[in-house]
C-alpha cells in the first residue's frame, strides 16, 4: 500500500542521512526496513515498537535533519494510527526537548506533531500528558527567541488544541453536539433588518435547549471533563494576570488568554449549561474576572488599557449576557448596568464605540433582547435594563444636535448608511485630517445608536409576527376586536416592550429623520416606522400607533408657509401632522423623503387596514393633502425643476413619482374589498369625519382655504365611492353610512357641494344596482329549489329599497337643482341598470307620478325621460304586477299640461305598452295558452284572410324570449286600462293630444284586434269606439267658430303682433273637425279589417245605424274634410267586403240610402263639389265591387241617383266654364263613373236603360215618335233570339209579362227623360265628352241590346254631326263623325249579307239600322261636306283636318259599305250611291266661269266622291 511505501522511503532517507555520523541510527533504520516488509498495515506497525522507536532514536540525536525526518515520520505514523497510545509518554518528552531547539523548522514540526496528537487517538487522557502537550505550545508562544511565525503558529496550535480538548469533553460527556455561533459579529455591510432576521433564525435551537436545561444539568465524572475543567481554571487565572499551576505557566498575555476564554464561552455553551462545575467556574471566576476588568481604572497604561483588550472584555461580557443571562441573572444585570453607565462616562470615543457595538448587538438579536426584557424589565425586582439601553442609545442620537459638527456628522452618517446599502464598507481617505476622523468617529457612534434603536424596533416587529404565527395574536387581516386582551407570553412581552420603549424610540427616530437627507438612512428609518407602527397595530397599542402615524405624516408633504399646530392623536397626546393650510398658487415640492414617507404610510395602511379604526383620520388627512398636491398645477418632485403634467411618464419610460403615488392612493381604497366589514366602516367613518369637518369650515368663508376644504371633501367623496364600488358584494351594511353623508352634502348651501353629492349618489347607486350580485340573483331566480333563495330575495329587496330611497329624499328637497339632480340620477339608473331592478318599481313609479304633477317644466321633462326608458326598454324586466301602475303613470304624463311634446310622446308609449302586453299574451306559458286563448282563436278564425296582411309590422314573429308572460285576464285588464286612458286623452282640450290619443286608440285596435276576444271587442265598441265618435261629433258640431289669435310675439307700432295660425285650424270647430276626421279614419280601418267578425257581435246593427246617422250628418253639415272622411268610412267598409261576399245586402242598401238622400237634398245644403264628386266616385266603385249583389231594381236606382246628380249640374252649369271650354268638376267625375256602370251579365237588360240615359245628353230637336219606338221594341223583342245558358234560343220569345215590364221601363225612361235633357242642355261641352263614352259602351253591349239601340245611337250621332252648320269650329260634330265611323267600321259593316236562320239580328232591325245610316250620309255628305266656308273662320290646320275627316267618311262609305258584302237592301244602296253622285256632281252643275271661284277643298271632295263611284 502507499503508506507502507512512503514509510519505507522515509526509512531509507533516514538511513542515508545517518550513514556517516550515526551508524547506529543507520543500522536501526535498515533493520526497520526489513521489519517493515513483514508488516502489512498500520495496525500491525502499532503492535511492533521497532518502527516507531527508530524515529524516536533519530529525534534523540537532536540534529536538525534527522529531527525533521524523525518528526515527519512520527506525524505520519500518528495520523495513520500506527503508534500505540503507550508510546505517547515517550514522544512528549522528545517533543519538549525539540521545542528548545532554536531551529525554526524543528519548532514548527514540533507544533504540527502536537496538533496531530490532539487530533488522533493519542489524544492525552492524563493530566500529565495534557499539561505537557499544552505546555509545549505555551513554551514556544512565550519564548522570546521564537520567531513571529513560530509564535503565531504556537498560538493557533494552542487555540486548536483547546478546541479539541473541549470537543473531546463534549464527546466524552455525551453532551448535545450542537454548536452555537458566537452571534457577536454582525456584518457592517448588512442592514439591521437582515441582522434581526438572522438572529431570529439562529435562536430557534437555543430556545429549544433552554426549555430543557434544568433537567440536563449534572456533575462531571469523566477524566476528560476534569481535564477540561482544569484547563478552564488555568486559562481564567492567566486572563486575570496570574499563573497557571496545572499548565506550569507563570505568566501569559492576558489578551491571549481572554481571547481563548471568549472563544470557549461563545462556542461551547452547552458545556457550561449542563456541567455544573463548568457553570460554577463561569459564575465565580470568569464573571468576577470580567467585572474586575470592566471596573479597572482606564487611565492605567499597559495591556489593560489597550483597545483590543477592552474589546475582548466587552465581547466576553456580551457572550455571557447573550448566552447565559437566564442562569446568571444577577451577574448579567450587573454587566448590563455597567455597560449602560459606560455611555454616561467621559470615555474615549473609541471606547464608547465599542460599548455601542455591544449594545447594538443586543438590540438586533431578537432572542437576546427578548430574554433580557423578560428577565429584567418585566421582573419588578430587577432593573429595566432594556429600557436603559434604549435610552442610552437615544441619548447618543439626540447628542447630534448639540455637536458643533452636527451637519458634517449627519452627512457622514448618511454616507455610512448609503455604503451599507450598497454592500461595501465605509472608509475615510488615507490623508483625512484629524477633524475628519473625529467627525467620522462621532458619525460611527451615532450610526451604531441608530442601528440599535432600529434593532429594537425590528425585534418588536419580529416578536409580534411570532406571536401572530403561534396564535397568541390575531392577524391584522382578521376582525378588529378592541376589547380582546392577549394573554400569550410573547404577546404580553411585546405589549410591555412597546409601552416601555415607544416614546423614546419615536423621539430619537423622528429627530434623525427630520435632520437626515440621505436616501439609505431615510429608507432604513422609515422601515423602522413601518415595522413599529404595524406592530402597534397588531398589538392594539392605540397611543403608540397614533403617535407614530402622526409623526410619519409630518414627513409626507411639505407645503410652503405651513403653519404647524400641535394636536394630540385621537386617543393619545402624541404629535400629529400639522394642519396644511397653503395657497394653491404656491409651489409644492415633494422631496424623496416625502415620497418615501408616503409610500411607508401606504404600506402601513395596507397592512393595518383592519386594525386602524379611528386612526384612519390621521392617514386620510395626509392622503387628502396628497390628492390636492397631485392635482395641483404647481406641484413638482425634487428631481424636476419645472412643473410637469400629472400622471405622465418620465423620459425613461417609468412612471413619475406622482403617478406612482396616485396609483398607491387608489389601490389603498380598492383593497378595502379585502378588509373586514368593521374595518371598512371605520374607514368610512373617518372619511365622513374628514368631510364633515371641512364642510363646516367651508360655510364660514371663501378663498384658497375654502377651495382646499372643498378639495378635501371631494377626496372623501371619491374615496367613499371607490370603497362602495370595491365592496359591492357586501354593500348593504355600508350603504346607509355612505349615503347618509351624501345626503348631508346635498342639503348644504354650497352649490359645488350639492353637485358633488348628486354626482356621488349617481355613481354609487348605478354601481350598486349594476353589480354582479344583481346579475347573479337574476340568473338564480329560476332555481326554485334553492334553500337560500328566500334569504337572497329578502336581502335584495332590502338592498334595492335602500338604494332607491335616497332619490325620494332628494326629490323632497326645497332646492330645484337637487330635485332635478335626483331625477337625473333616476334616469341614469334606469338606463344602466333598469333590467336588474326587481322590487323597487313601486317606489320609482310613485316618484315619477309625483313628478308628473309638478309645475316646473324641467322636472317634468326629466321625469318623463325616465319613464321613456322604462316603457321603451324596460318593460321586459318589470314584474307583471307593476305594469298597470306603469300605464297609469304614463297616462298621468299624457294628461299633464306643462309640456305638449311630453303628452304626445306619452301617448306613443301607451301604444308601445300595448304591443308589449299583446306580445306577452301570445308568448305566455303553454298551459295558459291552452286554457285561455280558445276564445281568441275563435275570433281569429272569423276574420278575413286579409287581416293577416294588414297587421302592423311592430308585431313581429320574433318575440323577445325574456318578456314576462302575461295571462289573458291580466292582459285584458291592462289593455282596458290603456283604452280608458286613451279615451280620456281623446277628450283633451289640446287638439294635438286628443288627435294623437284617438289615432293611437284605433291603431292599437287595428294592429291587435285579431288577438282580442269577442267580449273585449264588445267592450271596446260600446265603451270606447262609439262613445268617442259621439263625443267628438258633438264637439265638432257645438264648438265655437270664432277665430283665434296666435301667441303674442311682441309689439310693433304700439300694436301687438301675433303669430299667424293657418286658416284650416284657427277655430275650435275646425280643430274638432280634424279630430272627427281621425275618428272616421280609425273606424274605417276597424271595419275594413274586422267587419266580418264585428257584424256578428250582438247589437252591431244598432251601432252601424248610429254610425250612418253621424256619417249622414257629417256629409251634410260637416266641413269638406269631415264629409270626405265620413264618405271614406262607408266606402272603405263596403268596398273591402262586398267583393268577397262578406257584406250583407242590408248594409249595402243602407249605404245607397245615404248616398241617395245626399244627392236628393244636396241642393239644400252648402256642400262642396268635392263631396259630391266623392259620392259619385263612391257609387261607381260600389257598383264595380258589388256587381253580383245588384239586381235590376237596384241598378235602375243607381242610374237614377247618378242621373239626378248629372242633371242638377248640367242645368246649373256655370256659363264661365262653357265660355272657356271646361266641363264642370262634377260632370267630369260623372264621365269617369259612367264607364264603370257597364251592366254585368245578370243585368244585360239594363244596357238599354244605360245607353238611353246617355243619349239624353246629346243634342236633338225632336224624338222618334212613340209608335216607332214601340215598333222597334216589338220587333227586337219578338224577332231576336238568344242562346242557351242565359242567352236567347232561336224560335223562343221572351215571357209576355217580363217583356211588357221591360217595355214599359224602357218607354218611360226614354220618353220622360230624353225630352227633358234635350231641352235643358245649354251647351255642347258635356255632349262632346260623353260621345266617346257612349260609343265605347255601345260597342261593348250585347248583340241584342246593341242592335235595338243602334238606330237611336246613329240618329243621335247624326244630329250631333249636323251641328257643323251652327258651330263649325266646335268639336261636337267632329267627335260625332269619328264615333259614327267607328261604329260602322267595327260593327255594322261586318254583318254578312246572307244571315243564318239562327242569327242574333233580325232583318227588320237591320233594315231600320241601314235606313238611319243612309239618312245620316245623305244629310251630312250632301249638306255639310265639300261646302264653301266663310273666309278666315278656321285655321289652315283645322281646315286640313276637317278635309281629311270628310275624305275618311267617303272612304268608309265606298270601301267598307258599298264594296263589301252587306245585308243592306237595294233601295238603301241606291240612296247611298245617289248621295255620292250628288256630291261628285256638285261642281259640274255650276257655270264654267264660277268653277274657278270654288275653294280647292270643295273640288277635291267632289273628285273624291267621283273616284268612289268610278274606281
Amino acid at each position: 500500500m502507499a503508506f507502507m511505501a512512503v514509510l519505507e522511503s522515509d526509512l531509507r532517507a533516514l538511513s542515508t542521512e545517518a550513514r556517516r555520523r550515526h551508524p547506529a541510527v543507520k543500522d536501526a533504520a535498515e533493520h526497520a526496513i526489513l521489519k517493515l516488509r513483514t508488516l502489512s498495515s498500520p495496525s500491525e506497525i502499532s503492535l511492533n515498537d521497532d518502527i516507531v522507536r527508530i524515529f524516536l532514536m533519530a529525534c534523540e540525536v537532536k540534529t536538525v535533519k534527522l529531527s525533521v525526518i524523525g518528526l515527519s515520520c512520527l506525524q505520519k505514523l500518528v495520523s495513520h494510527d500506527a503508534v500505540a497510545p503507550s508510546v505517547l509518554s515517550e514522544i512528549l518528552p522528545i517533543l519538549k526537548d525539540h521545542a528548545e531547539i532554536s531551529d525554526e523548522n524543528v519548532q514548527l514540526k514540533t507544533l504540527q506533531t502536537i496538533l496531530i496528537i490532539f487530533q488522533s487517538r493519542l489524544h492525552p487522557e492524563s493530566e500529565e500528558n495534557m499539561a505537557q502537550a499544552l505546555g509545549i505550545c505555551l513554551q514556544l508562544l512565550e519564548n522570546n527567541r521564537s520567531s513571529d511565525s513560530v509564535r503565531n503558529t504556537a498560538a493557533a496550535t494552542f487555540r486548536q488544541a483547546v478546541a479539541l480538548v473541549f470537543e473531546h469533553v463534549v464527546l466524552i460527556e455525551s453532551l448535545p453536539p450542537e454548536k452555537f455561533g458566537s452571534g457577536i459579529y454582525m456584518s457592517r455591510t448588512s442592514s439591521v433588518t437582515d441582522d434581526v432576521t438572522r438572529s431570529m433564525n439562529n435562536s430557534e435551537l437555543e430556545n429549544n435547549f433552554d426549555s430543557r436545561k434544568s433537567s440536563l444539568m449534572r456533575e462531571t465524572t469523566t477524566t476528560s471533563g476534569k481535564l477540561g475543567l482544569r484547563l478552564l481554571e488555568d486559562l481564567t487565572a492567566l486572563a486575570a494576570g496570574g499563573s497557571a499551576c496545572w499548565l506550569r505557566v507563570s505568566s501569559l498575555q492576558r489578551t491571549f488568554a481572554l481571547d481563548i476564554l471568549e472563544f470557549i464561552l461563545s462556542n461551547y455553551v452547552v458545556m457550561f449549561k449542563i456541567l455544573v462545575p463548568y457553570e460554577q467556574v463561569l459564575r465565580h471566576q470568569i464573571c468576577s474576572l470580567l467585572m474586575t476588568s470592566l471596573r479597572t481604572n482606564y487611565e492605567l497604561e499597559g495591556e489593560v488599557g489597550e483597545p483590543y483588550f477592552r474589546r475582548l472584555v466587552l465581547r466576553s461580557v456580551a457572550h455571557i449576557i447573550r448566552r447565559y443571562s437566564s442562569s446568571l441573572i444577577t451577574e448579567c444585570e450587573v454587566f448590563l448596568s455597567m455597560l449602560i453607565k459606560l455611555n454616561f462616562l467621559d470615555l474615549p470615543l473609541w471606547h464608547r464605540i465599542l460599548v455601542l457595538e455591544i449594545l447594538r448587538g443586543f438590540c438586533v438579536e431578537a432572542r437576546t433582547l427578548r430574554i433580557l426584557f423578560h428577565n429584567f424589565d418585566m421582573h419588578p425586582k430587577n432593573t429595566n435594563v432594556v429600557e436603559g439601553m434604549v435610552k442610552a442609545l437615544a441619548r447618543v442620537v439626540s447628542s447630534v444636535q448639540f455637536l458643533e459638527t452636527s451637519e458634517e456628522s449627519l452627512a457622514a452618517v448618511a454616507g455610512m448608511f448609503n455604503s451599507k446599502a450598497k454592500g461595501i464598507e465605509w472608509s475615510l481617505d488615507n490623508d483625512a485630517s484629524n477633524a475628519a476622523v473625529l467627525v467620522a468617529s462621532e458619525a460611527h457612534a451615532i450610526s451604531l445608536a441608530i442601528e440599535g434603536l432600529l434593532g429594537v424596533v425590528f425585534t418588536v416587529a419580529s416578536l409580534t409576527d411570532e406571536a401572530v404565527d403561534v396564535g397568541e395574536l390575531e392577524s391584522p387581516r382578521s376582525d378588529y376586536v378592541p376589547s380582546a386582551k392577549s394573554t400569550g407570553k410573547t404577546a404580553v412581552l411585546c405589549i410591555s416592550m412597546v409601552d416601555s420603549l415607544w416614546l423614546t424610540i419615536l423621539d430619537a427616530l423622528s429627530l434623525i429623520l427630520a435632520r437626515s437627507q440621505g436616501e439609505a438612512i431615510v429608507l432604513e428609518i422609515l422601515k423602522g416606522y413601518q415595522a413599529f407602527t404595524q406592530a402597534c397595530g397588531v398589538l392594539h397599542a392605540i397611543e403608540p400607533l397614533n403617535s407614530f402615524l402622526a409623526s410619519l405624516c409630518k414627513f409626507t408633504i411639505n407645503f410652503p408657509n405651513e403653519v404647524e399646530r400641535k394636536s394630540g392623536a385621537l386617543l393619545s397626546p402624541g404629535p400629529k401632522r400639522s394642519d396644511m393650510i397653503s395657497d394653491q398658487r404656491d409651489n409644492i415640492v415633494l422631496t424623496q423623503k416625502n415620497v418615501q414617507a408616503l409610500r411607508t404610510l401606504f404600506n402601513i395602511a395596507h397592512r393595518l387596514h383592519n386594525v386602524l379604526g379611528p386612526s384612519w383620520v390621521l392617514v386620510l388627512e395626509t392622503l387628502s393633502s396628497l390628492d390636492r398636491a397631485i392635482h395641483s398645477p404647481h406641484a413638482t418632485t425634487q428631481e424636476v425643476s419645472t412643473s410637469v403634467p400629472r400622471l405622465t411618464t418620465t423620459s425613461s419610460g417609468q412612471y413619475s413619482d406622482f403617478s406612482i403615488l396616485s396609483s398607491l392612493n387608489s389601490q389603498l381604497f380598492e383593497s378595502s374589498a379585502l378588509m373586514n366589514i368593521s374595518a371598512v366602516k371605520s374607514l368610512l367613518s373617518a372619511l365622513c369625519q374628514l368631510s364633515h369637518q371641512c364642510m363646516l369650515d367651508t360655510s364660514s368663508g371663501f378663498g384658497p382655504s375654502t377651495s382646499q376644504k372643498i378639495g378635501s371633501i371631494s377626496f372623501s367623496v371619491e374615496r367613499m365611492i371607490s370603497i362602495l364600488v370595491n365592496n359591492l358584494h357586501r354593500v348593504l351594511p355600508l350603504w346607509d353610512q355612505v349615503v347618509g353623508h351624501f345626503l348631508q352634502l346635498a342639503d348644504n348651501s354650497n352649490q359645488n357641494l350639492r353637485n358633488m353629492a348628486l354626482d356621488a349618489l349617481d355613481q354609487s347607486i348605478c354601481a350598486v344596482l349594476g353589480s354582479e350580485k344583481s346579475e347573479d340573483h337574476t340568473s338564480s331566480r329560476s332555481d326554485d329549489n334553492s334553500q337560500d333563495l328566500g334569504s337572497n330575495e329578502t336581502e335584495l329587496r332590502l338592498l334595492e329599497s335602500a338604494v332607491i330611497s335616497p332619490l325620494r329624499v332628494l326629490y323632497s328637497s326645497q332646492s330645484n337643482d337637487v330635485r332635478a339632480g335626483s331625477l337625473k340620477i333616476l334616469l341614469h339608473v334606469l338606463e344602466r341598470c333598469g333590467e336588474k331592478l326587481r322590487y323597487s318599481w313601486p317606489d320609482i313609479l310613485e316618484l315619477l307620478r309625483s313628478v308628473a304633477d309638478a309645475s316646473e317644466k324641467d322636472l317634468v321633462t326629466l321625469g318623463f325621460q325616465s319613464l321613456r326608458v322604462i316603457m321603451n326598454d324596460g318593460l321586459s324586466s318589470i314584474p307583471p304586477d307593476y305594469l298597470n301602475e306603469c300605464i297609469d303613470v304614463t297616462g298621468a304624463y299624457g294628461a299633464q299640461k306643462t309640456e305638449l311634446n311630453i303628452s304626445l310622446t306619452a301617448i306613443g308609449l301607451l301604444w308601445t305598452t300595448t304591443d308589449f302586453i299583446v306580445k306577452g299574451l301570445s308568448h305566455g306559458p303553454a298551459e295558459e295558452k291552452e286554457t285561455e286563448v280558445a276564445e281568441v282563436n275563435s275570433v281569429s278564425d272569423k276574420m278575413d284572410g286579409q287581416n293577416g296582411e294588414e297587421q302592423p309590422d311592430n308585431i313581429s314573429n320574433d318575440m323577445n324570449s325574456q318578456s314576462p308572460s302575461v295571462n289573458m285576464l291580466s292582459g285584458d285588464k291592462l289593455i282596458v286600462t290603456v283604452f280608458s286612458l286613451l279615451q280620456k286623452l281623446g277628450a283633451d282640450e289640446r287638439p294635438e293630444v286628443r288627435n294623437s290619443a284617438i289615432r293611437t286608440l284605433f291603431q292599437i285596435l287595428g294592429g291587435h284586434g285579431h288577438k282580442l276576444s269577442e267580449s273585449m271587442w264588445e267592450d271596446c265598441l260600446w265603451n270606447y269606439v262609439f262613445p268617442t265618435l259621439d263625443r267628438v261629433s258633438h264637439m265638432a258640431a257645438t264648438s265655437s267658430r270664432d277665430e283665434w289669435q296666435g301667441k303674442e310675439l311682441g309689439i310693433r307700432g304700439g300694436k301687438a303682433v301675433h303669430m299667424l295660425i293657418h286658416h284650416s285650424r284657427n277655430t275650435a270647430q275646425k280643430q274638432w273637425d280634424e279630430t272627427l276626421v281621425l275618428v272616421f279614419s280609425g273606424i274605417a280601418r276597424l271595419l275594413r279589417s274586422f267587419f266580418s267578425f264585428l257584424r256578428n257581435i250582438n247589437n252591431f246593427w244598432s251601432g252601424w245605424e248610429s254610425l250612418l246617422l253621424i256619417v249622414k250628418d257629417s256629409i251634410f253639415n260637416g266641413s269638406k274634410e269631415v264629409s270626405l272622411a265620413a264618405i271614406n268610412c262607408l266606402q272603405t267598409t263596403v268596398l273591402g267586403h262586398c267583393s268577397k261576399g262578406n257584406l250583407p245586402m242590408p248594409y249595402l242598401v243602407s249605404v245607397l240610402d245615404v248616398y241617395e238622400v245626399f244627392i236628393q237634398e244636396s241642393s239644400n245644403y252648402s256642400t262642396t263639389v268635392k263631396v259630391k264628386q266623392e259620392v259619385l266616385l263612391g257609387l261607381g266603385e260600389l257598383y264595380v265591387q258589388a256587381q253580383r249583389m245588384f239586381d235590376n231594381q237596384m241598378y235602375t236606382r243607381l242610374l237614377a241617383i247618378i242621373g239626378l246628380a248629372i242633371k242638377q249640374n248640367v242645368t246649373k252649369s256655370d256659363n264661365c266654364e262653357d265660355e272657356f271650354g271646361h266641363v264642370h268638376h262634377l260632370l267630369r267625375t260623372a264621365l269617369e263613373v259612367l264607364p264603370m256602370l257597364r251592366p254585368a251579365k245578370n243585368l244585360s237588360s239594363m244596357w238599354l236603360i244605360l245607353l238611353r240615359e246617355l243619349l239624353q245628353y246629346l243634342p236633338g230637336l225632336d224624338s222618334p215618335p212613340h209608335g216607332e219606338e214601340e215598333e222597334a221594341v216589338e220587333v227586337s223583342t219578338s224577332d231576336l233570339t238568344i242562346e242557351a245558358n242565359g242567352k236567347m234560343k232561336s224560335g223562343t220569345t221572351y215571357d209576355t209579362a217580363s217583356a211588357s215590364v221591360q217595355k214599359a221601363e224602357v218607354l218611360s225612361l226614354t220618353s220622360s227623360s230624353a225630352q227633358e235633357a234635350t231641352l235643358n242642355i245649354p251647351s255642347y261641352l258635356f255632349a262632346e265628352k260623353i260621345i266617346p263614352v257612349l260609343v265605347d259602351l255601345v260597342l261593348q253591349a250585347p248583340a241584342i241590346e246593341k242592335y235595338i239601340i243602334f238606330p237611336e245611337v246613329i240618329h243621335s250621332l247624326g244630329r250631333s254631326m249636323i251641328t257643323r252648320r251652327d258651330n263649325p269650329e266646335g268639336s261636337l260634330w267632329r267627335l260625332a263623325v269619328k264615333g259614327f265611323n267607328r261604329i260602322l267600321v267595327e260593327d255594322i259593316s261586318k254583318v254578312p249579307v246572307d244571315s243564318e236562320p239562327d242569327s242574333k239580328i233580325s232583318k227588320p232591325a237591320r233594315l231600320r239600322i241601314w235606313k238611319e245610316i243612309a239618312d245620316v250620309y245623305e244629310i251630312f255628305l250632301v249638306g255639310y261636306c265639300g261646302r264653301a266656308l266663310p273666309p278666315n273662320s278656321l285655321s289652315p290646320a283645322t281646315l286640313k283636318d276637317d278635309e281629311s275627316l270628310e275624305m275618311t267618311i267617303v272612304d268608309i262609305l265606298a270601301e267598307q259599305i258599298l264594296k263589301s258584302s252587306i245585308d243592306a237592301p237595294s233601295e238603301i244602296l241606291q240612296r247611298l250611291v245617289s248621295t255620292l253622285d250628288r256630291c261628285a256632281s256638285r261642281t259640274c252643275s255650276l257655270p264654267v266661269e264660277t268653277v274657278g271661284l270654288m275653294p280647292l277643298h270643295c273640288s277635291r271632295f267632289s273628285l273624291k266622291c267621283l273616284r268612289a263611284l268610278f274606281p
